[in-house]
């Protein structure tokens, strides 16, 4: 089991059609021509010395190259992947106009045995879509967030205190 902890910001917005939220799509080249489960909250891993919040602002900045939008805070808790790894998330209601984004990279030997370095997106689009779309769009894992937002967009009140 790992000990590794991540953070992200899933922001939402009312449009026209009703409610969206904001994924991104995993980039490198494992994730290329992928849509299902090929989706993420912008997030990223952090250390003890930052704390959770922190590092989902300073990853959303980080992933997306854009700053955090303006918005309260709603955490949706903690949930631990197949991997081990704990996942924290807080959603804001903000908007962001995707064309702005300017993603950011890692590198990584590609291909695999070849001794060639490639530098990929950590995400290579971000997109607006229905909590619906997003769903079977996420990597299974994440999946539990909307679950969490779904009663807040209904209801408008915030989240209860989330189960882990």
């Amino acid at each position: 089991m790992s000990g590794k902890r991540s953070a992200g910001l899933l922001l939402f917005r009312s449009s026209g059609t009703g409610v969206e939220v904001l994924i991104g799509h995993m980039g490198g080249p494992f994730w290329a021509g992928r849509d299902t489960g090929a989706w993420s909250i912008p997030k990223g891993e952090y250390t003890p010395d930052e704390t959770p919040e922190a590092a989902a602002r300073r990853e959303f900045t980080e992933e997306l190259g854009l700053p955090v939008p303006d918005g309260e805070p709603l955490p949706l808790g903690e949930s631990r992947q197949a991997s081990g790894k704990i996942v924290t998330v807080w959603a804001i209601e903000a908007d962001l106009d995707p064309a702005l984004a300017v993603f950011g990279t890692f590198t990584m030997e590609w291909p695999r045995g070849s001794g060639v370095r490639r530098e990929f997106p950590e995400i290579d689009q971000v997109a607006w879509c229905t909590p619906e779309s997003a769903h079977d769009r996420l990597v299974t894992g994440q999946r539990v967030f909307l679950d969490r937002l779904s009663p807040y967009l209904r209801d408008r009140r915030p989240p209860s205190p989330p189960d882990r």
